[in-house]
Parts: C-alpha cells; structure tokens; sequence
C-alpha cells in the first residue's frame, strides 16, 4: 500500500489550506473558500476562484469560508473542499487513498477533533492523524523539539493564534486563543465603519493589513488609497488611509496576542527560563508576516525573537514531517 500511495501533510487553516507531499514537497497552496449553489447545493468553485467570488456572488450562489476559527463551522462543505484538494494533490498515477495527518488548533474539543477526521475520511483518506498546529509548526521550523529543553513557537493563522513551550516531543505550555489574521481584518472594517463612514469588504481589508499595516512605527510612514461603500449616501467612495492609522485599528487584536505569550511564558516551570532567555521564541504563520510584529514582541517580552525560516509554510511543512517521525514517536 505504502509503495503505491502518496502521504500527505494538510495545513487546514481558516484562511489558507496547504498541503505537502512527503516526495514532493508543498503541492497545492490556496484558500480555504467554496462556492455554493444554493439551489442545488452543488459546489462550483473552490479555492483561489472561490475567493474571488466572495461578496460578488448572485443570489443563488454562495462563497463561504467552511471554517472558522481554526474548527469545522460547515461540515459538508469543509468535506467537499478537502476532497476537491485531495483529489488536486495525489498524483494521477497512485492507486491508493493516502495517509493523512492534519494540523489542528491545540484548543480544539474532541467533538471538533473527531469532525476533521471524519471530514478527511468521507474525502478518501486510508488513515487520519491529527497534530497540534503549534507542534506542527516546531517541526516544520526545524526546531529540536525533542532534546530536554524549551522551544517558544507562536504560530498566528487566519483563525486562532497557538502559543507553546515545547520539550521533548511534547507540550509543556500551550495556550490558542481565536484572535488571529481575520480578526485583525474585523478591526481594520470596523475602524473604516467609525472613523470615515465607509464600508469595505474583508478582501479589501486584508490588502490594506498586508500593504500597510504594522505593529511596531515603521522608519518611513505610508500611505494608501482605499476604496469602499459610503455608510450614508450608499455611494462608492475612497479615502486615504495612513500605516499610524492601520496601526491604531489592529491594536486591539495584537494587545490580545501578546498577553496570550506573557500568560504562557508566566505558566512556564522557571526551569525552561533559561532555554527561552537563550533560544527565544519562534513565529510561524501568516500573521507573524505583520511588519513591525516580532520587534514589538520582543520589546514586550525582553527575549529574543525570530521569524521561522518559511513562516506560511511551517505548519504543513511540519505536518509533512510528523508523517516521517510517526514510527519513531510512536515508539
């Protein structure tokens, strides 16, 4: 069976799903969006094509996000859009269904837990394993989990942040909250709504996060045109917004996330301090991409912090590689 399957490593995030193959590396890269019929429940779309079609869709059809904050929020269409990017990622000449293990957020309950399974299984998977995402994610950045000592990840998705120490193969701390990339974009809407009365789509909000957004004051300050719906005459408007502004919208969000790694490291045993003083702590995933993030961590922390080497790519990288480790761990 192994001779004639493909494994595979799936990132199920909120935002993206990524899926590594144990021989070929990362084999499909695209968000985690379907598009629905409503008459008919057929699904017409999945992925990027899906996610150009949010907040433009006809009546009758619907593009939704199937997960949200890290856990399955439409099972039907969480096991769809699984199948569809199984069925891209296998290579056309295996005969069998593949292993699979998945990342999940630490924090999941086991209702949720056994509905990624499930959801995996009804793709066409021959065996499901579920990994935690901050785990995963020490893996894929080539940390050394394994030797008795502690190693900080802090992997910030779409949907849930997961803060861990982690020592000889498993979790001496972790802590997920659900405050990540789509609750940062929440806020930067939320902000247009009250400061200039304007109304913009997550896809906007998002574009505006990525080209000027930060977490720490940048050297040169800048600015970027915005475009949206006026709140009051109905009306297509824009404004120009400024990196300080963006700045002040995510505050909220990125306050939640760093009180999230003072209450971990203060749940700490005072022997891993010195590993942590040390090594310092790692971040992985899209949000940690957050210019200015890592600085400001580290300023608020007094310990040294580091980018993983491929920051998006850490978990499922990490889920490919827990694949490899598994006869080994299990032992």
């Amino acid at each position: 069976m192994k001779m004639f399957s493909e494994d595979l490593g799936i990132d199920l995030g909120t935002s993206t799903t990524l899926i590594y193959s144990r021989n070929r590396g990362i084999v499909l890269n695209e968000p985690s969006v379907v598009a629905i019929s409503k008459d008919t429940g057929e699904v017409i779309s999945v992925g990027l094509e899906a996610k150009r079609m949010i907040g433009k869709t006809p009546a009758n059809i619907v593009a939704l996000r199937p997960l949200r904050s890290g856990v399955i929020a439409n099972f039907e269409a969480t096991e769809k859009m699984i199948r569809y990017f199984i069925k891209k990622a296998v290579s056309k000449n295996r005969l069998f269904y593949p292993r699979i293990v998945i990342g999940a957020p630490s924090g999941i309950t086991e209702v949720e837990r056994r509905a990624v399974i499930d959801s995996a299984k009804q793709a066409g998977a021959r065996e499901v394993y579920v990994i935690e995402e901050s785990m995963a994610a020490a893996i894929g950045a080539d940390l050394p989990i394994e030797e008795p000592a502690g190693n900080m990840v802090v992997d910030i998705g779409g949907g849930t942040t997961e803060v861990a120490v982690i020592s000889l193969g498993g979790m001496v701390v972790s802590k997920t909250i659900r405050v990540a990339g789509d609750e940062m974009d929440l806020a930067i809407m939320q902000y247009f709504r009250k400061r200039y009365n304007l109304v913009i789509g997550e896809t906007t909000a998002e574009e505006t996060k990525i080209s000027i957004g930060s977490a720490f004051p940048l050297k040169q300050e800048q600015t970027k045109e915005v475009k949206g719906r006026d709140q009051v005459s109905g009306l297509p408007r824009s404004v120009v917004v400024s990196s300080e502004e963006i700045r002040q919208a995510l505050s909220e969000p990125i306050r939640a996330i760093i009180e999230a790694i003072k209450e971990t490291l203060e749940e700490t045993p005072a022997e891993f301090a010195a590993d942590l003083v040390e090594r310092g702590i790692v971040m992985t995933g899209g949000g940690s991409l957050l210019r200015g993030f890592p600085e400001l961590i580290s300023q608020e922390t007094s310990l040294p912090v580091h980018l993983a080497p491929e920051p998006l790519l850490s978990v499922a990288i990490g889920t490919g590689k827990y694949l490899e480790m598994l006869d080994r761990m299990r032992k």
